[in-house]
């Protein structure tokens, strides 16, 4: 045989028999008695050879759906699906709302391991020991300068406590650093403010990416379902997206959104939004802004024109300049919030991302350095998981573990 030859040789062709997969129409409500079986061509026939395939005589055309029409159908079906899931989403976000021990999940272990660690490297409270634990604080985000500051405190309390043993050094530590968190909100207010007459302007300002435009969706949902009248302005016109994502918030709360065009002067839809409000009798008008750069002129001279159009058209307003940050970002938080509080009249902190992070130790350092009260934090994805800051609910949920003798 030549070397060409096995290719050349066709092979016999088998019958093989397939039994048909799809059930026979039912004929007077009885089931048929045999199936029916189908003889065929093997499925890869010979070249050149055509293979003719026999349908039983009683299965139709209009029996079989296209394959298009069937991936048509499914999709379909999923589409509906997800429509409905979202609008449920929706409806139960408002009550929906994620436990603050466990929105701070990420932040507390970090704590609670650093924390150990540093603790199983106890001899003896000397100088060094104090080295550390300032390495430690700083670790944990509290920031340089509030680290020094508590470290010093410790200091002295410890000696005032006499604490010698690690349980003891350990106890005095954490309720001093508790009491840190504690005492910070004693004079801060952390409540929100709003015009005793017609429409609350509330400004949010931040850098873009930090969470803004989803803050002010969930935000104005909340007090929507606690019966106030809202209205949106869109005042970040130099991205499209942003725009399209307060819209896209409007339309699923039944809120309107004023809006102008890309690249429009944000001023302007400022000045459209507070028109808006008043015509309308509005409770709130939330007004998004663009966060290109923190320490940019242009943005800082964008943020004064458009306070200029509120204040003109309503003279005590804007009750609330909040600023969003990044819980994600830690130190870089807090100077974005060095950097707005020098430029704007901020009146208080939005912690987003706070469950997605182990950096909730920030908190500390822009009270305590910037004084700047911390008046919501974002814990998940859900209207209900935006929630009003507590102090001392924080620090009983940052040192859970951590607490002696304290009841969370």
């Amino acid at each position: 045989m030549g070397l060409f030859d096995f290719f050349k040789k066709k092979p016999a062709a088998p019958k093989v028999v397939v039994e048909v997969l799809y059930p026979q129409t039912w004929e007077n409500g009885e089931a048929p008695v045999e199936p029916t079986v189908l003889a065929a061509e093997v499925l890869q026939p010979t070249p050149g050879e055509a293979v003719e395939i026999q349908v039983p005589s009683h299965i139709v055309a209009e029996d079989v759906a296209p394959v298009a029409e069937v991936v048509e159908t499914v999709e379909t079906e999923t589409e509906t699906e997800t429509e409905t899931e979202t609008e449920t989403e929706t409806e139960t976000a408002v009550t929906s709302e994620t436990n603050l021990d466990e929105g701070l999940t990420k932040t507390r272990k970090t704590w609670s391991e650093r924390w150990n660690a540093f603790m199983a490297n106890f001899r003896s409270v000397d100088e060094d020991f104090f080295e550390e634990l300032e390495e430690t604080l700083i670790g944990a985000d509290v920031g340089a300068q509030t680290a020094l500051q508590l470290t010093d405190e410790l200091r002295n309390e410890v000696k005032l406590q006499n604490a010698k043993s690690k349980a003891d050094i350990s106890r005095v530590i954490i309720d001093k650093l508790v009491e840190h968190y504690r005492s910070q909100g004693v004079n801060e207010d952390a409540s929100m403010h709003f015009a005793p007459e017609g429409p609350t302007v509330i400004l949010f300002v931040g850098v873009n990416g930090v969470g803004k435009t989803t803050t002010i969706g969930k935000m104005s949902a909340r007090y929507k379902a606690e019966g106030k009248q809202v209205v949106l302005a869109a005042a970040d016109t130099f991205r499209a997206g942003a725009t399209q994502q307060l819209q896209a918030w409007g339309e699923r709360n039944g809120i309107p959104v004023v809006a102008g065009a890309a690249n429009a002067d944000p001023a302007s839809v400022v000045y459209d939004g507070v028109k808006t409000a008043i015509e309308t009798n509005a409770d709130i008008l939330f007004v998004d802004t663009a966060g290109r750069l923190q320490n940019n002129v242009n943005l800082m001279q964008e943020l004064a024109k458009m306070k200029r159009i509120i204040t003109r058209e309503l003279p005590n307003e804007p009750q609330e300049v909040l600023l969003a940050l990044d819980a994600t970002t830690g130190q870089n938080a807090l100077q974005q919030a060095r950097l707005f509080k020098d430029s704007t009249d901020v009146t208080g902190i939005v912690l987003t991302k706070l469950d997605g992070t182990a950096k909730g130790g920030i908190i500390l350092p822009i009270r305590n350095e910037l004084h700047l009260p911390v008046k919501w934090v974002g814990l998940g994805e859900q209207v209900g998981d935006l929630q009003p800051f507590d102090a001392d609910d924080f620090a009983k949920s940052l040192f859970g573990s951590l607490l002696i003798g304290d009841d969370k």
